[in-house]
């Protein structure tokens, strides 16, 4: 057996086992993380996020060559086990890890670059947390319909890369949104090839309050269920309804979820528009395990 040590962390609800492997030396299996992330017979996760040097994980190699300065790569593993692209919850909590293990140094008003398996992502300290860069968003062009359990009906569904897949539908009422059942995964027609995150958005009423969009949002995360929270999940739905606004819809939003407020802001960058998403991360407790 090897004994594991661990911290556990989440961001609006969205929960993550945090392990420091600075030198690449750890290979978990799909198996062991989906053992380590069950709810009734492991720690309990939505995931693993690893802390491994860049230059130490093979991924690792085109994010130094997109940015020298991203020591930290993030391995981002779902409950299941699988790749994941990217986590905008996670990636701040992996940031307080850092910040907490002596990983990294943050000083006020500075930038810290954290490769992921979608680039590099740019973050900086925000009033209640952090706020990272997302990059480059887009509209794949592919929207299915979507089929929720315990939704009437099938619904037209926009799909966003941000760079996670999301497929993003509106729902008739908050009843509607309180009553789907996202313990099963929903059916996308067609199915994309890798899967994708599913958001239901429902907007608040004023939609726009001082110049911010409000939106109400519920997630089912390829891999790992409904959850909390997804960040780049937030930041697909409030995409999905300013497209849905249409001229003159902000660019600031509000995005609630079971486990609490995340922002969204969209803004002009050299190559494109960009969003940034911000919000809370606080690091739970620390343990070891046997595995």
């Amino acid at each position: 057996m090897t004994t594991l040590e661990f911290t556990k962390g989440q961001g609006t609800g969205n929960d993550f086992v945090l392990i420091a492997d600075p030198d690449g030396e750890l290979d978990l299996t799909p198996a062991q993380i989906a053992a380590i992330c069950d709810r009734h017979f492991g720690v309990g996760a939505d995931g693993i996020l690893r802390a491994v040097r860049s230059s130490r994980i093979p991924e690792g190699a085109a994010a130094l060559a997109e940015e020298s300065a991203a020591e930290w790569f993030m391995d981002y593993r779902n409950a299941d086990g699988s790749i994941a692209e990217m986590c905008g919850n996670g990636i701040r909590v992996f940031t307080r890890f850092l910040l907490a293990e002596g990983l990294a140094e943050f000083a006020p008003g500075s930038t810290l670059p954290i490769a992921t398996r979608g680039g590099v992502r740019d973050l900086q300290a925000s009033a209640n947390g952090f706020s990272v860069d997302l990059g480059r968003w887009r509209l794949d062009g592919t929207d299915p319909l979507v089929h929720v359990r315990d939704l009437p009906v099938a619904r037209p569904g926009v799909a966003i890369s941000v760079p996670n897949p999301h497929v993003v539908i509106a729902v008739a009422d908050e009843a509607e949104l309180d009553a789907a059942d996202l313990g099963y995964i929903p059916v996308l027609d067609p199915a994309p090839a890798d899967g994708a995150n599913v958001e239901l958005v429902f907007p608040r009423d004023p939609l726009v309050a001082a110049g911010v969009g409000r939106i109400r949002m519920r997630v089912h995360e390829r891999g790992s269920g409904e959850t909390l929270s997804c960040g780049t999940g937030a930041a697909a739905a409030a995409l999905a309804t300013r497209h849905w606004a249409g001229q003159g819809a902000p660019d600031a939003w509000r995005v609630e979820v079971p486990g609490g407020v995340v922002g969204v802001r969209m803004f002009a960058a050299e190559d494109g528009e960009h969003v940034a998403l911000s919000g809370p991360a606080e690091l739970v407790y620390t343990g070891r395990l046997e595995i």
